[in-house]
């Protein structure tokens, strides 16, 4: 995996470059659907590609290995061969879902003992089978295993909780070089900054972390309760220590405003499931705001969802139409809410590295953020 650095905004930190994989480039800063089991919910593969426009999407360590299971995904040729995207995918470690399993796991330096919220079966993630399943997946960016602490954990819990991370880091990096890519082509190991919202544990993680030299790094843990004004502060401190020269990806956030930041705080990379799940509960993401189309007021309505979209389904369906699916608890309106909310995200990165491209990203960003974020 090769890393390009095009251009940086000269009023923030943000850049745009390229990242180039087995199975593409993709242009960053890049907003990453979440397909958890190999699919994004309620939109099929080609209109990811085709109307959306995805660059790259995230798929699910913790729940390809429960269902359908690496062996299955193993006989297919890799998750690309099995669900048909022939983009580039990355995998998360599975780290964030063991997490969010309390009281249907135990930790210790071992790994994580847990129970399958499926049918209650017991199972063993080490960092060494975790980077073995990932193997597996065949994605071109695996993510190392890592603890997800809550953002309101007490020091000494964060601190023990980054020093086993780091140890963990210390196990995926050897179990990594020790093995072989599966299906034909290289794959990229990322490790995870932790040490929840404490910056001295932040910057040791951070060193910890850059002083591994692997081809790009992400910052976890943040976006888990703890103020959004801290979740920037961490950030900002995170990547004045990361290296410039590699893309920094910001797990798991976040809302329209909260990736303009990230952006201009030097992020290259995000994943969210906020605009699909948001979008299968009515709400959507416009370009001159955020829509309930649940709304009474929506009903009459017979204008396009957005007249000069970033979909086909922007300019097929009006809102009334989509209002009227929502009330008859018809599938489509999942469809056509998802494909329009990921659309518009993908829309909303692509502007923001044009605007880097051509300088005035900063005054972009401050008038974009007020527009889209307002309620209407």
């Amino acid at each position: 995996m090769k890393f390009e650095l095009l251009h940086t905004d000269s009023n923030s930190s943000a850049r745009e470059g390229r990242i180039y994989t087995a199975h593409g480039v993709v242009e960053t800063p890049i907003f990453m659907p979440v397909g958890t089991v190999g699919s994004v919910k309620a939109v099929p593969l080609d209109v990811l590609k085709n109307d959306v426009n995805a660059q790259i999407i995230l798929g699910n360590t913790y729940h390809l290995y429960l269902r359908p299971g690496t062996e299955i995904i193993r006989k297919a040729g890799g998750l690309h061969c099995f669900n048909g995207f022939d983009r580039p995918m990355l995998t998360d470690s599975g780290g964030f879902q063991v997490f969010s399993l309390t009281g249907l796991r135990k930790m210790n330096d071992e790994g994580v003992r847990f129970q399958s919220h499926i049918d209650g079966s017991r199972h063993l993630f080490t960092p060494e089978s975790v980077m073995d399943t990932e193997r597996a997946i065949g994605a071109d960016i695996m993510m190392a295993f890592d603890e997800c602490t809550p953002g309101n954990a007490d020091y000494e819990y964060a601190r023990r909780s980054m020093e086993l991370t780091h140890r963990w880091l210390d196990r995926c990096i050897n179990r990594f070089n020790a093995t072989e890519p599966l299906y034909g082509y290289d794959q990229a190991l990322f490790p995870i900054v932790q040490g929840c919202v404490y910056p001295d544990l932040r910057s040791r993680s951070a060193e910890f972390v850059a002083s591994k030299d692997c081809p790009g790094n992400a910052i976890g843990g943040l976006a888990v309760g703890e103020p959004t004004e801290v979740m920037y502060q961490m950030i900002d401190l995170v990547n004045s220590i990361l290296p410039k020269d590699r893309p920094r990806y910001l797990m798991g956030v976040g809302t329209p405003e909260n990736i303009l930041e990230a952006i201009s705080l030097g992020v290259d990379m995000f994943d969210c499931v906020m605009p699909t799940r948001n979008g299968r509960n009515a709400m959507l993401f416009t370009k001159d705001g955020i829509v309930n189309i649940r709304n009474r007021k929506w009903e009459d309505v017979f204008e396009p969802l957005e007249a000069d979209g970033a979909s086909s389904v922007d300019v097929m369906y009006s809102k009334a139409y989509l209002h009227h699916l929502f009330k008859a608890g018809e599938l489509l309106a999942l469809h056509i809410a998802s494909v329009h909310n990921l659309a518009f995200y993908l829309w909303l990165v692509g502007e923001a590295r044009k605007h880097i491209a051509s300088g005035d990203f900063s005054q972009w960003k401050s008038s974009i953020v007020k527009r889209v974020m307002q309620r209407i």
